[in-house]
């Protein structure tokens, strides 16, 4: 290969945080793989909150200045670096990134990218890392799963709920999976495990309380927060533990944060004691899986776990084409999304 081998690639830039108005499709040159990266010509790539988050600039981990959104990809190995001995070219990967995968060619180092299993889309391959890894963390390292658990799963028809549910399932553990919108809960009860699924309304605490049954909830999945949080909380049996991993109360549905609401949001979120902690005897726990990315012998342990389970692919509810990115992630926003929403390349 050429030391002036160089392609032209379509990436999606941000000029600046603040506005997902700032996303413009525009064309750049890539260089020659280092000595450690592959070059991956990205077929499928999946939308994740914290792209969206980035996007408005409400992300702690979002770069400076200019940056390419997206955090995961599917695609085939085009090109290898010159001390790469695991990859070749027509190898096909899922792989994840720290920003930078809105992309139609991607240089990534070759320990982040992993194989895709051989009955897997191009599609299933980009909605499984950052959720499957969020999922799997969050439960099993955090949340100490284990058989018989009741596990409380927010945001049960996303991508992260639907692995989740996946996962507690393989250990034993007895899930309730809650929903925004009445129209996911019937998609759940069809397609997903779930022992239960409620809808997230005003009665929610009392449909909570009937469906644990007695049986202490020891663990919940969080992602909503304000008043569900505080709720889901309260029901926590002594000993639980609440993993937090989002804020979808803080998301907005147009291109800039409404800031006037966030501040009135912030003002309102529930307030949890320190002090009162070991009297309760819970946990509240959070993670940022971004902030994980450099612990690479820890990613490749977890993904082995992970690989182990043999869950089947993640759900693809949504496919955009590239040209579309706008339009799906104005879905995803929204909230009206099942599974996994996939921009094809």
């Amino acid at each position: 290969m050429s030391k002036t081998y160089m392609i032209e690639r379509q990436v999606y830039r941000m000029s600046k945080a603040g506005s997902i108005s700032n996303l413009k499709l525009q064309k750049e040159n890539l260089p020659i793989p280092k000595p450690d990266e592959v070059c991956v010509q990205v077929k499928a790539i999946g939308l994740n909150f914290a792209d969206i988050f980035a996007m408005q600039g409400l992300y702690s981990a979002t770069p400076e200045g200019a940056f390419i959104p997206g955090l995961e990809f599917s695609g085939v190995v085009m090109a290898v670096g010159e001390d790469v001995q695991d990859w070749k070219v027509g190898d096909k990967v899922m792989g994840a990134t720290k920003f930078g995968g809105y992309v139609s060619h991607i240089n990534i180092n070759h320990r982040y990218v992993i194989p895709l299993p051989e009955s897997w889309s191009f599609e299933e391959g980009a909605g499984f890392l950052v959720q499957g890894l969020t999922a799997y963390y969050a439960i099993t390292e955090l949340g100490s799963l284990h058989a018989g658990m009741t596990v409380l799963i927010h945001s049960a028809a996303g991508g992260v709920g639907i692995l989740a549910n996946r996962i507690c399932k393989k250990y034993g553990a007895h899930t309730i999976g809650t929903v925004g919108r009445a129209g996911k809960v019937e998609f759940l009860r069809k397609e997903e495990a779930y022992d239960e699924v409620i809808l997230r309304d005003k009665d929610f605490p009392e449909k909570l309380k009937a469906a644990l049954a007695n049986q202490p909830l020891r663990l919940i999945m969080e992602c909503i927060g304000g008043k569900i949080l505080k709720q889901g909380w309260e029901a926590m049996a002594p000993m639980g533990r609440m993993v937090v991993y989002g804020n979808a109360s803080f998301s907005s549905h147009g291109a800039r944060p409404n800031y006037p609401s966030l501040f009135w949001r912030y003002l309102r979120r529930p307030k949890i004691d320190p002090l009162r902690l070991p009297t309760e005897n819970k946990s509240l726990m959070g993670f940022n899986l971004i902030y994980l990315y450099e612990q690479t012998e820890m990613m490749h342990r977890l993904l082995g776990e992970l690989q182990a389970l043999n869950l089947k692919p993640q759900h693809i509810g949504h496919v955009y084409n590239f040209e579309a990115m706008h339009e799906a992630i104005r879905l995803f926003q929204r909230g009206q999304s099942v599974g996994k929403v996939v921009v094809k390349v």
